[in-house]
């Protein structure tokens, strides 16, 4: 123990040094912002690093610190920063106006582009983030089945909507599916009760809780990949759960915020799925705050306001002019041979961790799939939450900090979410700092 104190102390210091104008402003934040963060995930110990600037794959802190930047704000800039075809595009609409309370042609513009490149949407609207698509898809989907539950898979992240913070990160003493426990204080009572929890990966699970609660559930909601995690689903438990929720009259969305960026028409054209409505966000902004939800027409035609009892959906900024400008570059910017690179780019980044591991005789499980890379510290298999539940987390987050400290900027618990700014270059770059890094948690680690 007095070992591993000593490299924590170490790696903590080393952080510390580089960092002094960062710990300043994390002071002063302290007086401002509960903890010192205006957005939760942001925190890590000892204080964020604070970031000053950003031009392609390379991110510079308040003290002068360049990164290679593997977070790109948990994969929403998916060209890095400062594109110059995407900062054209912003530039150029900001000149004309941000935004007008109207449609313009743009909402046409990205619409079509977007349902192009995923032929299950056919029709869609615009939200203001990941969070409001769900929230707006799950309303959807509960004003067309007229049932009242949805079911989630335990550990999966959808956003701040109240009805999928449940069992996000239930803990060792999570209860038994499908009871689910709510994520946060603050939620209203019996939240849980209408959210129904299954383990992700296990279809078996799925099919016992769809059929025992099928005549109130409205919709099944699942990632192609766990994004807390990086784990991504079987082969066969997305199709399997498209077959099952049909068969019962179930609604099935697909959580595409962050894995559209796997292939043109995101993870569902992977596997050949074809949900009823699917959730966007991230990428379709080209780094402002944008979502978006869609699928089949007889669903999205509740929220036809000419309709007799139509669904409620606003947002000041939803579809605002500007972003939607960001988000036909960032998608125009994206076609499939830049995919392709950027997904073989993550197969050599888990190439290389692999055996970077393996020669230091580490016992950890780099998962992911494409351009999503995740890290966890354990000798089991990951495959859903509770076998990632059981991985070091003291050590994913030293790891965090020592690759902080020799210049790689990466999920803090152990993820990348690549950029097409990064070259073979930068993933070498990470492997060789990666092994560095190790060296330096290693009073942690089992060799």
């Amino acid at each position: 123990m007095t070992q591993q104190r000593e490299t924590r102390s170490l790696i903590e210091s080393a952080y510390r040094a580089r960092t002094p104008r960062s710990a300043g402003l994390h002071r002063d934040a302290l007086a401002l912002f509960p903890g010192g963060v205006t957005r939760s995930v942001t925190f890590y110990p000892p204080y964020p690093t604070y970031l000053a600037e950003g031009c392609g794959c390379r991110v510079t802190d308040v003290d002068g610190n360049e990164y290679v930047d593997h977070l790109n704000n948990f994969g929403s800039m998916i060209h890095g920063h400062a594109h110059p075809g995407v900062v054209r595009a912003i530039q150029a609409q900001a000149a004309k106006g941000t935004d007008f309370g109207t449609p313009t042609e743009l909402h046409l513009a990205l619409a079509r582009e977007i349902s192009r490149r995923v032929p299950s949407v056919e029709r869609i609207r615009f939200a203001n983030s990941g969070t409001e698509a769900v929230l707006y898809a799950i309303r959807a989907a509960r004003a067309f089945a007229g049932r009242p539950k949805i079911l989630k898979m335990e550990g999966g992240y959808h956003g701040g909507y109240d009805s999928v913070v449940v069992s996000v990160n239930p803990g060792s003493g999570a209860p038994p599916w499908p009871a689910g426990r709510a994520g946060s204080p603050g939620l209203a009572r019996g939240i849980a009760d209408h959210t129904l929890v299954a383990p992700f990966n296990d279809l078996a699970a799925c099919t016992a809780i769809v059929e025992q609660h099928r005549n109130d559930l409205a919709a099944v909601l699942v990632e192609p990949v766990m994004v807390r995690g990086m784990i991504a689903a079987d082969t066969g438990f997305l199709s399997g759960l498209r077959r099952l929720t049909a068969e019962h009259g179930v609604l099935l969305i697909v959580d595409e915020v962050v894995t559209l960026r796997l292939a043109v028409g995101g993870a569902q054209q992977v596997v050949g799925l074809t949900p009823d409505l699917t959730t966007f966000g991230k990428l379709i902004g080209g780094g402002l705050p944008v979502g978006a939800f869609g699928g089949r027409a007889d669903i999205m035609a509740r929220f036809d306001p000419s309709s007799a009892d139509p669904v409620h959906h606003s947002g000041t900024f939803a579809g605002n002019a500007a972003t939607l400008a960001a988000g036909l570059a960032a998608l125009e910017a994206f076609p499939e041979q830049e995919i392709q690179r950027v997904n073989a780019l993550g197969d050599r980044l888990r190439a290389g961790l692999r055996q970077t591991l393996a020669r230091c005789g580490v016992a950890a499980q780099v998962t992911g799939t494409g351009s999503l890379v995740g890290l966890h510290w354990s000798d089991q298999p990951v495959r859903d939450y509770r076998s990632a539940l059981r991985a070091d987390h003291e050590r994913a987050r030293l790891l965090h900090l020592a690759l902080l400290n020799h210049g790689i900027f990466a999920r803090p618990g152990g993820g990348f979410f690549l950029s097409t700014a990064v070259t073979e270059r930068e993933i070498d770059q990470t492997v060789a700092i990666f092994g560095t890094a190790l060296d330096e948690v290693g009073q942690f680690v089992t060799r």
